[in-house]
């Protein structure tokens, strides 16, 4: 099979990808990055030394492509399908791409700030980085709801790049700071996501691997007896 990406089902930024790919039934093979194996680990070093997930490679064109956007864009000119992910006009694709970065910058980043330092040994969390994500992550849940009064999706009609970031991205933020009842549009927003296929299944892929999660009591139900 031409395309391979290495990533792992756990790990939000990969889940960005897969969306993608699952969104136009785009063949590829999904290999496991297993960490703790050093030939799995070198498997991946070999293309990208940073070692960073996801990491697509096309084989049939002797290509690496590594970050989220760009390997989705990637796809939309060498292996598209039926749905746009990115528009061709410019000034919403301009939209798309804006959207895009601001789940993986003020939603994600805080996100996975606040899960490294819960992981931290007892006493040594970084209370001033813990503030500043959770206050960056509050902003961008009041840009979120606004953004959305008059869209279903967060920057039209129609399902894109952006909204394969937010998905989730929001569903491992709202384990952390949960969405306030004023955030209606927010709410609604985020069933949406996980009403959509695509991001089922790679939910559902993740399943096996929410027990290592460490807020997975606080999952959507569905997925809590899965995490243990």
């Amino acid at each position: 099979m031409s395309l391979v990406l290495y990533g792992h089902p756990l790990a939000s930024f990969c889940h960005k990808v897969l969306i993608a790919l699952y969104e136009n039934g785009t063949p590829f093979e999904n290999r496991i990055v297993d960490l703790s194996s050093e030939e799995s680990r070198a498997d991946l070093f070999r293309f990208w030394p940073i070692g960073k997930m996801p990491l697509l490679r096309d084989e049939a064109r002797d290509s690496t492509i590594p970050e989220t956007s760009i390997i989705i864009e990637y796809l939309e000119q060498y292996y598209p399908g039926p749905i746009r992910l990115l528009p061709l006009e410019i000034d919403r694709a301009l939209q798309v791409r804006l959207w895009d970065r601001f789940f993986d910058l003020y939603v994600q980043t805080p996100m996975q700030t606040l899960v490294s330092n819960h992981m931290r040994p007892e006493g040594t969390a970084d209370e001033r980085e813990v503030e500043a994500a959770k206050a960056t992550l509050a902003t961008a849940y009041s840009m979120i709801e606004k953004q959305l009064v008059d869209k279903p999706w967060i920057s039209g009609d129609g399902f894109t790049m952006a909204d394969c970031a937010a998905a989730p991205a929001l569903f491992y933020a709202e384990t952390l700071i949960p969405f306030s009842q004023e955030q209606r549009n927010l709410r609604a927003y985020y069933d949406r996501l996980l009403a959509r296929p695509s991001f089922g299944r790679v939910l559902e892929e993740a399943r096996p691997y929410f027990k290592f999660y460490p807020y997975k009591e606080r999952l959507p139900a569905r997925f809590r007896d899965a995490a243990g």
